[in-house]
């Protein structure tokens, strides 16, 4: 598939905005932009957020992660997510959110907000960007910025890998393993339950930060491959991770 075609595809299909009430976050359009994308324009057709189309093929993470896991992933788990935040947000008060339905905006009010407002506008927010930090022929080691701040933080790529490894291993049930940059600047590993995230305002969210990298644990991110084996996922996810979205995660201020 041209590579031009594709990110175009992807712009064209991603999630949708009304001019003044619902605008992608920061977050996302750095991580667009950061995997080198032709701008972090959305387009506006309806008022309700939609599905993003994956930056590559179905098959291109293979052997990796396969097609068929890729393909419900995405059109199934992501795509239901989507729906149900369309849905949950018509009936939201008001009063709460205002009309700046974003997903700062949302995650700043969380604990104010429908649990199933919390769950999906979560799913849609993790998995949009997960998909932006994986690549065909990724993996290795982190380059610029991002490589020195992990080896000063961690004292060695190793080392990071190993306790990136063990958070996403120790999450019970369903969940996500992040790397975090704290307001203070600081490089963290962190993980959640479920589809929350480090940007949401919650007691139980224990380290906040903007997200460098995530991982999905949830079952149905790997269980065709690889059964209940989350490890050997795991081991198979860091060989396509994008260093250069997280790159610019990292590198781009706030």
């Amino acid at each position: 598939m041209d590579q031009n075609n594709s990110r175009r595809d992807f712009l064209k299909k991603s999630m949708i905005l009304t001019a003044g009430a619902i605008t992608t976050t920061s977050i996302l359009n750095k991580a667009f932009a950061a995997g080198h994308f032709a701008d972090d324009i959305f387009i506006a057709d309806g008022g309700k957020y939609s599905l993003p189309a994956l930056p590559y093929a179905y098959d291109a993470l293979e052997p990796h992660i396969d097609k068929l896991t890729m393909e419900i992933h995405h059109d199934k788990h992501h795509k239901a997510y989507v729906d149900n935040m369309n849905k949950a947000l018509e009936t939201v008060d008001g009063n709460i959110l205002g009309s700046a339905q974003t997903f700062e905006n949302i995650f700043d009010k969380i604990e104010k907000l429908p649990g199933a407002l919390r769950n999906n506008a979560g799913g849609h927010y993790n998995h949009s960007l997960f998909w932006t930090l994986m690549k065909p022929n990724g993996g290795g080691e982190p380059k610029g910025k991002l490589a020195e701040e992990i080896k000063s933080t961690f004292e060695s790529f190793e080392e990071f890998k190993k306790q990136f490894t063990d958070a996403a291993m120790k999450r019970f049930g369903s969940g996500w393993a992040w790397l975090v940059k704290t307001k203070e600047g600081k490089l963290m590993i962190t993980s959640t339950a479920n589809q929350d995230n480090p940007l949401m305002n919650l007691a139980s969210v224990e380290i906040k930060g903007a997200p460098v990298l995530a991982l999905d644990v949830w079952e149905h991110a790997y269980y065709l491959k690889n059964q209940n084996k989350r490890a050997d996922y795991i081991a198979s996810w860091w060989n396509v991770v994008n260093w250069e979205t997280a790159e610019g995660l990292y590198s781009t201020k706030k």
